[in-house]
């Protein structure tokens, strides 16, 4: 058999970040090291689509950067068959402990590569079955071609994206990267009622912008705007008449938030405060609190208040860094899942039986 040629480790985790951009699902695991050195086993033994070769876990771990450094087909060959026998001996220089198979399986194939197309498995295998399981996906691994220019790279990584990623893992990439790259100085939202107001363009005008035209219809039966806020507290829109109506005094200061709706819908309407989060300040217990407040004494009581942080992606660091500081009884959503919300429950389980 003819091996294809391999780049080094390093050279491909170089190059994972390209083919996995933000917005990908458990990009983290995607693109790290380990990512790396796993597809650069299986490309090193020829594990790849249509050529019946396959890899364990275990594998991996037995890696060396000595025996990395062989190129050529006979030593690659050689170690393909030795690394697949039971062996209890130790494996000097060996990348990984020999516990951390199960971890590059799960975290790392299942859950990242197989997720995203790059590796696939081999049917009809038994879940105890000590052979090989895992292969690169063909065209994923014409990816790590060691003769590609850095545009033919770039411009193959887009195809493949667009043939072997589903519509929902293009669509979340697309927003995150539109969220993150911005363009031009103003942003245009359109509020339920029709009217447009513009925003300073940034992630946290695109994340406000989602949560007005996405968010508020998606979730709300009748949406209305009441106030629409920038960064340092400028006011973008405020509807008082609204406000008025629903008996609200909203504040112009630190407890103003980023985005107050209402949902006139329900016989008693739904008051709905929404934090915009890029980079820090979610709904905490605190503010919370601060709003509630607001919200009493304007005769909305706590079950008709609903506390929303907004995000643009659930991978995103603003997310990671802030999600144990959301308050219990509140919600998180995120740009790039609308369809989704994540509830913070701040009612204990009811259980029946026992």
């Amino acid at each position: 058999m003819s091996l294809p040629h391999v780049l080094s480790w390093p050279e491909i985790h170089a190059r994972l970040p390209v083919i996995f951009p933000d917005g990908s699902a458990n990009r983290e695991h995607c693109i790290w090291e380990i990512a790396a050195k796993t597809i650069f086993v299986m490309a090193y033994v020829g594990a790849v689509e249509g050529l019946s070769v396959w890899i364990r876990p275990d594998q991996v771990t037995r890696m060396t950067d000595d025996q990395a450094a062989k190129p050529d087909a006979e030593a690659r060959g050689a170690w393909a068959k030795e690394s697949m026998k039971p062996s209890k001996a130790d494996v000097p220089g060996r990348w990984y402990a020999v516990n951390t198979r199960e971890s590059i399986r799960d975290d790392t194939i299942r859950y990242a590569l197989i997720q995203n197309g790059a590796v696939i498995e081999k049917p009809g295998l038994s879940t105890t079955s000590p052979a090989g399981r895992y292969a690169l996906q063909a065209e994923f691994a014409d990816l790590l071609a060691p003769d590609l220019d850095e545009a033919t790279f770039i411009a193959k990584a887009s195809a493949w994206r667009a043939k072997h990623l589903n519509a929902g893992a293009l669509a979340r990439i697309a927003i995150v990267r539109r969220g993150a790259a911005g363009g031009g100085q103003y942003e245009l939202v359109t509020f339920p009622n029709g009217e447009t107001r513009r925003l300073t363009t940034g992630p946290s005008a695109d994340i406000s912008k989602a949560v007005i035209e996405v968010f508020a219809p998606k979730f709300l039966e009748k949406p209305g705007v009441i106030s629409l806020s920038e960064s340092g507290n400028k006011v973008v829109a405020r509807d008082d008449e609204l406000a008025k109506a629903i008996g609200l005094v909203i504040p112009a200061d630190k407890n103003l938030p980023d985005i107050v709706l209402v949902d006139l819908g329900p016989s008693h309407p739904l008051l709905v405060f929404v934090e915009v989060v890029h980079t820090d300040g979610p709904v905490n217990d605190t503010r919370r609190t601060a709003l509630l407040l607001i919200a009493e004494g304007a005769g909305f009581p706590p079950q008709h208040v609903a506390f929303v942080t907004a995000f643009l992606d659930r991978a995103s660091p603003a997310f990671r860094k802030t999600v144990s500081s959301l308050a219990w009884g509140s919600y998180a959503w995120f740009a790039s899942e609308p369809d989704c919300l994540v509830v913070f429950s701040g009612s204990p389980l009811q259980i029946k039986g026992g």
